[in-house]
């Protein structure tokens, strides 16, 4: 990675692209606390250029002692940056965007493009950008456009240039040079409201299927982490599945679910959720609750860890706090179970600290999805799961309910068995969470 005369810019070496070249800049605010050094952020921020084919010729950090309420970056760096970009274009490489890895204000966000002569846009943009480009269920659009427009609907600003719509996602790189596109709020508006009528019957219709699993029944694994922590390679790995599994951020966006036998012969459902992010906007956050319902409703919850990223606590918190806005306690609650992934990327002293501490928690296990190395002891855990804390209870199942009596046979241990003329009354030893399931289709008492 060469540098430029710019000593907190880097050009970066990447494949020429389609969509164009952008200027990365990642703003550190004085006072503003963060787990994450700013060269972290600054390689999060080029990920997700490159997750949108962006070619990044320039990236920096940039340091702010006193955010203006008009371009939130100081005059100096204003200056510098558009004079890179005016050699940029002088030497016929010009750069075609320029991203801020910050929260902009509609205002801050023209300005800026009037000082730059290019398009600029914000990382709320710019994930919004990714999700539409990515999203490919029916549910995944809708909830996308939802939040594309709620963010568009407080940023038509006149002198805008980039609305229009030309290609997959949601137009915020795209547009037509200096011409206008006029949207009228009441139509965004409008349709923000039947969008939302939209998502109450897929929500309805997502509620279904869950009611209709709880009679199949089996439990509900749901995979959670940080995007690009491997939860799809795990998924594929674990379910002998084919999902879209690739080293970029936010490489799934719609739920996927397949059903996976455990060494015992127990099966469980499997979810691979999207992935989370630091600094999610909340409407965003609100847009993909459908998605995330399924990760309340999980049975277990496999949360995958990136553990040789250089952020990992910090990608951890992060995911505990939207946990937490779920109403999931990460560190309370039975449900949850961290998977340190990608030790395949660890050795020595680092890779037995991993491991040592995944042994000593009881509540967590080390894997390579990538290779598969003990993936049995993940295995394990989910078994020891589905049999840990067994209640006895007596069922009374009519005799014509073949399939129910078959189901308890083989995901509890029937204990004893009495038949009269019409129910057979048995006593199993049987997890909650899996009677849960069972119980509106039998008659169930605790055993004395």
């Amino acid at each position: 990675m060469g540098t430029n005369p710019h000593t907190d810019t880097n050009t970066l070496e990447t494949p020429r692209s389609s969509l164009g070249r952008a200027l990365v800049l990642h703003p550190v605010l004085r006072g503003t606390e963060t787990d994450r050094s700013p060269e972290a952020s600054l390689e999060e921020a080029v990920g997700l250029a490159a997750a949108i084919e962006l070619e990044v010729a320039q990236a920096a950090v940039v340091k702010v002692n006193q955010p203006r309420p008009a371009t939130l970056l100081g005059g100096g760096a204003i200056e510098q940056y558009a004079k890179l970009l005016d050699d940029a274009r002088v030497a016929g490489e010009g750069i075609d965007l320029v991203i801020v890895d910050h929260a902009l204000t509609p205002v801050q966000q023209r300005n800026l493009e009037k000082a730059f002569g290019t398009k600029v846009i914000d990382r709320t943009g710019l994930i919004l950008e990714i999700f539409g480009a990515r999203a490919r269920t029916y549910e995944g659009q809708l909830q996308v456009e939802l939040a594309s427009l709620t963010y568009q609907k407080s940023r038509l600003v006149r002198s805008w240039t980039h609305l229009e719509r030309q290609r997959g996602g949601f137009g915020f790189l795209g547009g037509p040079g200096d011409s206008q596109l006029e949207i009228d709020r009441r139509l965004i508006g409008n349709r923000i409201v039947r969008i939302k009528r939209e998502l109450d019957d897929v929500r309805r219709t997502r509620g279904l299927h869950r009611k209709a699993r709880a009679k199949v029944p089996y439990p509900v694994v749901a995979l959670v982490g940080y995007t690009n922590a491997g939860k799809s390679t795990l998924f594929n790995r674990m379910a002998g599945a084919d999902v879209f599994a690739k080293n970029l951020l936010f490489a799934t966006l719609d739920p996927t679910m397949r059903q996976v036998v455990l060494p015992s012969g127990r099966k469980v459902i499997l979810s691979d959720t999207v992935g989370f992010i630091s600094d999610l906007p909340t409407h965003l956050v609100a847009a993909f609750r459908a998605t995330l319902e399924e990760v309340q409703s999980a049975d277990i919850i496999l949360h995958v860890r990136d553990i040789a990223h250089p952020d990992t606590e910090a990608q951890k918190a992060d995911v505990e706090a939207i946990l937490t806005d779920l109403g999931i306690d990460p560190e309370r609650d039975p449900r949850v179970v961290e998977v340190s992934n990608k030790i395949d990327l660890l050795d020595g002293a680092e890779l037995d600290a991993v491991l040592a501490r995944a042994e000593r928690s009881g509540n967590a296990c080390a894997v390579s999805a990538a290779t598969g190395d003990r993936l049995d002891t993940l295995f394990r855990i989910l078994d020891d799961r589905m049999t840990a804390g067994r209640e006895l209870v007596e069922l009374d199942v009519e005799h014509g309910d073949g399939a129910t009596i078959a189901w308890l046979y083989a995901h509890g241990e029937v204990i004893g068995r009495r038949d009269d003329d019409s129910h057979a009354h048995l006593q199993v030893a049987i997890e909650p969470a899996v009677l849960a399931r069972i119980a509106p289709l039998a008659q169930v008492r605790a055993a004395a």
